[in-house]
């Protein structure tokens, strides 16, 4: 055979070579295609699942929506009861009289009207108790359907009060969110304080909340670099307070929060805003929520997580 003959004999092998290669290619590409749709699909499943949670907890008896009241307590001996001369005035369905509450030092303590039928974790309540105990769980007292227990926050000494048959929680709207989007799920590194600052920030009663802030969870969006101040949010996790320029549009207009995981080894972590939520107060005019630091105002549009609650509070 001459050596003419050898290149178009094997011009046939070489394409189909080729067109096998091609073809495991193609394969190759479709299996990581499917891949990459089934872990969309699963991402999808537990956003939607965590989304589902936040509803189905806000609707709980403990749940922002039962909340009818807050009360600040000042120095003193103060009434507590429906009677509107009370200090402490209940919602009409209490008594007239529920008890005597005397804020001391750190704690509230409260002497309950005899017969009024108050109870303390379904059991009938003694009638002395301390509200906000150095050791061991805060008390919170059922009297019909409602529940009352000591808050602090800072110097302040206060009664929250929650109606398990409120109306906010009767004519809930439900929650809004925006779609799923992969892309805001981002890998962010910390850079930690050293060491970490105690700070104080505004809350939404006017008041100013002791913090403290570990460091900086540092992310890219486009090409562009921010920074967001984090707080401590557990043995487990970091706390984030941010407003971004959906706020007051899009989504509620005192911010957002966020919950992410403590950095690993490498300081990286990962930053899912698919996971933002809105505060307390965007469901209840009774709550306390710290409002975000100056830092921590983002200069983008974070259209990720939950948006403003449509219902009226």
């Amino acid at each position: 055979m001459s050596n003419d003959a050898r290149p178009r004999r094997a011009l046939p092998v070489a394409l189909a070579a080729a067109a096998l290669a091609a073809t495991l290619l193609a394969a190759c590409d479709d299996t990581e295609r499917v891949e990459q749709e089934a872990e969309l699909a699963t991402y999808r499943t537990e956003i939607e699942a965590w989304q589902q949670e936040r509803e189905e907890r806000l609707q709980q008896p403990d749940g922002w929506l039962t909340l009818v009241g807050l009360h600040w307590l000042s120095d003193g001996p103060q009434s507590l009861g429906s009677d509107p001369m009370s200090d402490v005035v209940l919602p009409a369905e209490a008594p007239g009289r529920v008890g005597m509450l005397t804020p001391v030092d750190d704690t509230v303590e409260l002497s309950l009207t005899p017969g009024i039928g108050a109870t303390v974790g379904g059991e009938a309540a003694g009638r002395q108790l301390d509200l906000l105990p150095a050791e061991g769980e805060a008390p919170t007292v059922e009297l019909g359907s409602l529940r009352f227990h000591a808050i602090q926050r800072g110097d302040w000494l206060g009664l929250r009060v929650r109606d398990v048959e409120s109306p906010a929680l009767a004519e809930f709207a439900g929650l809004d969110f925006f779609p799923v989007d992969p892309s805001w799920r981002l890998d962010a590194r910390f850079e930690p304080y050293d060491p970490p600052k105690e700070t104080l920030i505004d809350d939404v009663t006017g008041n100013r909340q002791p913090v403290m802030v570990e460091g900086a969870v540092v992310f890219e969006v486009d090409g562009e670099e921010h920074r967001l101040d984090a707080f401590d949010g557990g043995e487990e996790e970091l706390f984030l307070i941010f407003a971004d320029e959906t706020s007051g549009k899009e989504t509620y207009g005192a911010g957002r929060y966020l919950y992410v995981p403590r950095p690993d080894e490498a300081a990286q972590l990962p930053l899912d805003f698919n996971r933002a939520y809105n505060p307390p107060c965007a469901y209840t005019p009774y709550a306390t929520c710290p409002l975000p630091p100056k830092q921590n105002r983002l200069k983008l549009a974070v259209e990720a997580g939950e948006t403003a609650y449509k219902g009226v509070h």
